[in-house]
């Protein structure tokens, strides 16, 4: 199975996470069969342990910059700075990283990792807008219990689950520049956001990326994309697009999938990026 996952630290029946499943139609088009949504993290985390096989686009980080890690003298080992991590309280984690800002410059407060200057990503030790540092404390535990291998990162008992970090906003800068499709606030749930959406669709479907990938809908689907607002339904096809294209690429150099042949097996990487 093929999909993309927009993700939520604390989901719920109105902000779920978001599954696209899709597969491949030949070697320059992905085809988008269904999208499911999961209103808690254990539903979620039960999916990707019941379904068989899969390459999955996750859109949160897999990892923390290695500056930070390094000044909090945490494990410089994925795994064991991943069990440290876990065995944390999102106050314990929101207070060590705020420490931390506070003793730095403006316009330099967070660590970064290499991969957000070319993806465009914001650091991982963000926990607020948006909150990644909380979607990695909550989203890699599940991932590891599935027993999925991340390329490059962690090889796992599953090597036919194959998880790889994803970032809806790299892929849609590219077909749209900076303007904004998707807002969780109402008010700003605007005509301009709708036509957003609609040339974003329209550029995937055309396959007008780099990706060189051309996304295949129904009328329904594309109706569906359109009318979700909040934007988690295009950003889980996005990031299915992204697993797609890594999927192409699993045997090559390195830790496959398009990855970099070297990255900082401490900090991870985006796909694409």
């Amino acid at each position: 199975m093929l999909f993309g996952c927009d993700f939520s630290s604390a989901p719920t029946t109105r902000k779920p996470i978001v599954v696209a499943i899709g597969e491949m139609a030949g070697t320059g088009s992905v085809r988008l069969t269904s999208l499911q949504c999961f209103a808690t993290l254990e539903a979620w985390g039960q999916w990707l342990r019941d379904t068989p096989a899969w390459v999955g686009g996750f859109d949160f980080p897999f990892s923390l910059p290695r500056e930070l890690v390094e000044h909090l003298k945490w494990p410089l080992e994925w795994a064991p700075l991943m069990a440290h991590y876990a065995s944390l309280s999102r106050a314990e984690i929101r207070d060590t990283f705020a420490a931390f800002c506070a003793a730095r410059p403006v316009g330099g407060k967070f660590a970064h990792r290499a991969t957000d200057a070319p993806a465009g990503s914001s650091s991982s030790m963000k926990w607020v807008n948006p909150p990644v540092a909380f979607m990695l404390h909550a989203g890699v535990p599940p991932l590891l219990a599935a027993g999925a291998s991340l390329p490059g990162l962690h090889v796992g008992s599953r090597k036919d689950r194959i998880a790889l970090e994803a970032y809806p906003g790299l892929l849609a800068r590219e077909l749209i520049g900076r303007r904004s499709y998707k807002s969780d606030d109402l008010a700003k749930q605007t005509p301009e956001r709708l036509a957003a959406r609609t040339d974003l669709l329209a550029a995937l479907e055309a396959g007008a990326t780099r990706l060189g990938l051309r996304l295949q809908l129904t009328a329904k689907q594309r109706t569906e994309l359109l009318a979700d607002a909040r934007g988690d339904h295009i950003d889980a096809v996005l990031c299915l697009v992204q697993a797609a294209w890594g999927l192409q690429r699993a045997a090559s150099p390195g830790p496959g999938y398009g990855l970099p042949v070297q990255f900082d097996p401490l900090e991870g990487w985006i796909v694409t990026a």
